[in-house]
Order: structure tokens, then sequence, then C-alpha cells
């Protein structure tokens, strides 16, 4: 098939070239004229694990292009993807006016029948509101539009396109049906289902999935601050209530909060949508304030061990992106947790595998980036885990005790065992556990 992808952010550019991994023709749209110039030149924008071999490989072969042409774009394409951004207003909907404005040019533009997709995450209505600036401009003989929410997470993103858990189409078209099912069917060889239902029950799924996976960790991070109070070991806990088949294990590990682009606007726009219509979600409501204060968490156990007194204090932090295997930093609890450590006077250390560059262009000099994780370190008072990556889990604990002034540790994640680090000498702080306390004088 031809098709067209209009936006090449993280969703539009996984969808684009996946798609071109199956043997469609792929031409991506942006109005950014330098990423567009860069993708051309075979510079991938994101970072993604594995999205480079699949780009590389259908950019060369001609099945993927990209352009700043719209007219360009859409000319002799079968299927239009929307895949722009929706970022949350102040009254915290989500902004449709990009995938509107762009429904205006199309209407303008379209000369034969096209199957216009929403592949943004958009609240309920969002595909009336799009067919109904079409028609402004063409019959509406001559389109059909489809709620095809993503669910992509970063850090895995191209596995969970190519060999979907499902495929979620919202029409009411027989003819954008089979057009559809034809696109995606050779991704669900393996029998995972192709779930068809109406525009509005589509737009509603990829809400309803994020929050309830955002109430999750809301809810076990409640249970860690809980433990905490009543002398319990959350680890045990999420085991214990994780081997329920009905539960299951996944998203119950507590932490700092959850972030990203997914969670925190998907949260608060359905949110905003019961607003709209007169309903109290009263759940997530508890959802968002229990994240905010997550958020805090970690610095407060920091300035407890202080007395509040963090002035002059080095903290070295590892992990800035908002989880591991992406350079994303959007609502990243690192950035909540830096910005309360600079106001209470502490300096910043700090280091991410892929992240650096978009905390740099975020801070500037307010703190110091260093090149290799155990820089981060050397001299600091302390080190904050902030950030789950696969290369902090198993550090030389005898040159980081080394190189901390004092050998202080508070681990938003949970990585290292509580007794390891009794062993190797650490006052260590984590979420829903005991505190390892090696001495008393150990924060002088």
């Amino acid at each position: 098939m031809n098709i067209a992808v209009i936006g090449t952010g993280y969703v539009g550019l996984v969808t684009g070239t996946c798609f071109a991994e199956t043997g469609n023709n792929v031409t991506c749209v942006d109005i950014d004229a330098e990423k567009v110039r860069k993708m051309q030149e075979g510079h991938v924008p994101i970072f993604e694990p594995g999205l480079n071999l699949l780009f590389d490989r259908n950019t060369r072969e001609g099945r993927l292009s990209f352009t700043t042409n719209l007219a360009e774009a859409i000319k002799g394409a079968q299927i239009i993807f929307l895949a722009l951004p929706t970022p949350p207003g102040e009254d915290g909907s989500a902004d449709l006016s990009y995938v509107l404005n762009v429904a205006d040019q199309l209407s303008l533009l379209i000369k034969d029948y096209k199957v216009i997709v929403d592949k943004s995450t958009v609240p309920v209505g969002t595909a009336e509101l799009v067919h109904s600036r079409l028609v402004k401009g063409i019959d509406e003989s001559l389109f059909d539009v489809v709620s095809n929410p993503e669910f992509l997470r970063e850090g895995v993103a191209v596995d969970d396109f190519m060999k979907p858990d499902r495929v979620v189409i919202g029409t009411s078209s027989d003819r954008a049906r089979s057009i559809m099912e034809r696109l995606y069917k050779p991704f669900v060889r393996q029998g995972n289902p192709i779930i068809f239902m109406d525009e509005r029950s589509a737009e509603l799924t990829k809400y309803a999935a994020n929050s309830y996976l955002a109430t999750r960790i809301s809810f076990m991070n409640e249970i860690a601050n809980l433990c905490e109070k009543v002398g319990a070991d959350v680890s045990m806990v999420r085991r214990g209530i994780g081997s329920d088949t009905r539960i299951g294990k996944r998203f119950l590990f507590p932490g700092v909060g959850y972030g990203g682009s997914c969670f925190p606007k998907d949260v608060q726009a359905l949110a905003k949508t019961a607003e709209q219509h007169k309903y109290d979600f009263k759940i997530l409501k508890s959802v968002m304030k229990v994240n905010r204060a997550q958020k805090s968490v970690l610095v407060e156990k920091i300035q407890a061990l202080w007395g509040n007194d963090l002035k002059g204090k080095t903290i070295a932090i590892w992990g800035l992106s908002f989880k591991p295997n992406t350079d994303d930093i959007r609502e990243a609890p690192a950035l909540h947790i830096i910005d309360e450590l600079l106001e209470a006077g502490a300096k910043i250390k700090a280091f991410d595998p892929e992240a650096m560059e978009n905390v740099a262009k975020a801070y500037g000099d307010k703190i110091e980036l260093v090149e290799k994780q155990y820089d981060a370190v050397e001299g600091a008072d302390a080190l904050a885990i902030v950030t789950e990556w696969s290369v902090f889990r198993t550090p030389n604990f005898e040159k980081m005790k080394t190189l901390l002034s004092k050998p202080i540790i508070f681990d938003g994640r949970n990585l290292y065992d509580t007794d390891t680090m009794r062993l190797h000498g650490f006052h260590y702080e984590s979420i829903g556990r005991t505190v390892v306390e090696i001495n008393k004088t150990v924060r002088l």
C-alpha cells in the first residue's frame, strides 16, 4: 500500500518505519524542515532501540521517504495517518489544534478516496470533529475517518508495533475496515486480535488503558509509603500480590512516580473528559494527586538525613529520562527532583546513558552533566538513583564507596538488595523498605 504519515514525532516515525518494513511505500511529512533534512540524510532524530536498523534498511530500499510537502506526501496514498501532537492545554484537556489544522488542509487537497486515521492519542469525539472539518471542503464519499490508537512503550516500541498484543480499530465503514484489516494482517500472524469497534470506543480504549496502568503504579506507591510506616517490605508485598493471576506482576513496582509523554497527559485528559460530561472520576483525581506527591518522596528523604539543610551539598543523580531505553525527559521525575534539590541549595552532578543532550537544553549550566556514571559520584555527598537503566543495576560498590564523600545512596527504583547494601557498608534508603543505617554520624 501507499501510506502517508503526517508528523514525525515518536509515534509517527515508529509507525511509518514499521509499515515500510512490511513492504508498504511510506512517505512521512513534517513542517520542521531541518528535521526532515536530517532524516533524508539518514539521521534518526529519536533514540529507540531497534529503530535505526529498520530506518536504514527502508530508506535505503526506497520504501521510506520524508518531505515537508503535504500535497506531495498524500498524493497516491490510500491511507493517511495523523500522528500529530496533542499536548495538554491549561485546563488539562488535549489540544487538538494540530490535528484539526491538518484536517482543514487535507480538505483542500484530497481528490480521491482516502482513509484518514487518527493515530494520535485523542479524546472521545475527535473522529467526528475531523470528519466535520473534512466535509467543509470535500464530499464525504472521498474519505472515512478511523480511530487507530497506538499502544507503543518507549524502549520497546519497535517490538510493540511489529508484534502487537492487539490492534484496535474504530470505524463504522466496511470499506475502511477492509483496508485497515489488510494493512495490519502481517502484524498479527501469531493470532493476536485485530479488534474492530466504533470510533468513540476506540478513542476511549487508549485513555482507559494508560489510566489503568497509571493507577496500578500510584496504588503501589501508596502501598510502599504505608510499608515504611508499618515496617513492612514492599518488595515482598509486590511478590505476594503479583503472583495472583487476577492481578499479575506488571506495573507493580514502586518508585518516584510515573512520567513520560503518555501517562501524565492521558490521565489528565481522561479526567477532563469526565468533567466535561459532568462525571466525577474520583479515582483518577487521586492517581494524579498521589503521583505529584510521589515525585517529592526522594527529596524528602534526602532533606531529612541532613536536617533539611542541603546548602553546599552535592547530590549525584543517576538517570534523567523518564524510563530506561529512551532519551525522553517529558514529565520525567528526575527533573522534578532536580528542581527541588536546586531550590533547597544543593548542587547537582548527573549522568544518563541517553538523555544528557535533552537535559542540557533544559538546564544549561545550572547542573553539572558528566560523561561517565562514576564521574557523577566522585566527591558527591550522596547518590540518588532515579531511572532504572540496566547499567546501574550491578555497579562497582567498592569504587562508589571510595568516590563518594560519604557512602550514602537514595534509591528511587529499589535496584539493590538491602542486605547487600548493609554488607557493603552503605547508608541506603529506598522506596517502601527498611532504611539501612550504618551509623549516626554518616550525615556529618
